[in-house]
């Protein structure tokens, strides 16, 4: 089994898909508990939601394992992402509402968990970068949408309920503000609540890509899920994803018409911070 699906596109956009994997190797899962087989936390059914993408000539990246094998938005050295939060680890032992993934006594250890990430994890990135490198030597730029859902509500945590789009870049700092401006300007055009760098701020992929100074913008979308799918079996839901789609879509194509306004070798004065072709 491959670690990841690649499709690749011609166009300047590069859609990551990093939690929507459901396979765990048997060995893995035999060591876990029956609620964590049932993959609660996955994003489920990022790659259909967003099949549009493909129309757009992106290139898409999605992982095939799961999150509970190896979170590939966590960084490799395991620091937490919010400090001061309750932390999702690179292998996390825990579902998100605090259930055991393993046995008692059948978690990873560090052997284990290097193993993984050996395995797993650096293959992904691996190709990640080498996309960005190939794309932004195409285009002179690369839009990195980093694609996520959740369930709504998860006491453990954050508070309350999510708005239905939570966008973020890094407080700012993986995409330029003009870019941010006009993805968020499209979330807020459908009939969803919005929020810009909220309870989600973007993890690793973005933290680590977004580049804006050199020509990489990235920007993370945090979907909650029930927006296209039922919490009850986890089965998609075409009926609420027709409604959610162009919503997605024009946030997407705000970023992109953006970033190729700002990288046409026609514009006489570049945005600050930027380095458009000329």
């Amino acid at each position: 089994m491959s670690v990841f699906s690649l499709v690749s596109g011609l166009s300047p956009l590069l859609i990551s898909i990093p939690h929507a994997g459901t396979d765990v190797p048997a060995a893995i899962k035999a060591r876990m508990t029956n609620e964590a087989l049932r993959l609660p936390d996955t994003d489920w059914h990022i790659p259909l939601l967003y099949d549009f993408a493909r129309r757009m000539d992106a290139t898409i990246i999605a992982a095939h394992y799961s999150r509970y094998v190896i979170d590939l938005n966590r960084p490799p050295d395991d620091a937490p992402l919010y400090p001061g939060q309750t932390k999702v680890p690179l292998c996390p032992p825990e579902t998100f509402e605090g259930g055991k993934i393993y046995k008692k006594g059948q978690e990873p250890d560090a052997g284990e968990i290097a193993q993984r990430l050996a395995d797993y994890w650096i293959p992904y990135h691996d190709e990640l970068r080498a996309q960005i490198g190939r794309i932004k030597k195409q285009h002179g730029y690369v839009v990195l949408y980093d694609a996520h859902s959740i369930k709504g509500e998860i006491a453990r945590l954050f508070p309350g309920r999510l708005p239905d789009l939570n966008l973020g870049t890094a407080k700012g700092t993986s995409c330029a503000p003009w870019l941010e401006q006009a993805a968020m300007a499209a979330a807020q055009e459908g009939p969803f609540s919005a929020v810009l760098n909220g309870r989600f701020i973007g993890g690793y992929i973005t933290r680590q890509y977004g580049d804006p100074a050199h020509d990489v913008h990235a920007i993370q979308m945090e979907l909650a899920r029930e927006n296209y799918m039922s919490e009850d079996d986890f089965a998609f839901d075409e009926a609420k994803a027709f409604l959610l789609r162009p919503v997605l879509r024009g946030v997407i194509q705000a970023a992109l018409e953006w970033a190729n306004s700002e990288y046409t070798p026609s514009r006489a004065t570049p945005a600050q911070g930027l380095n458009p072709k000329r």
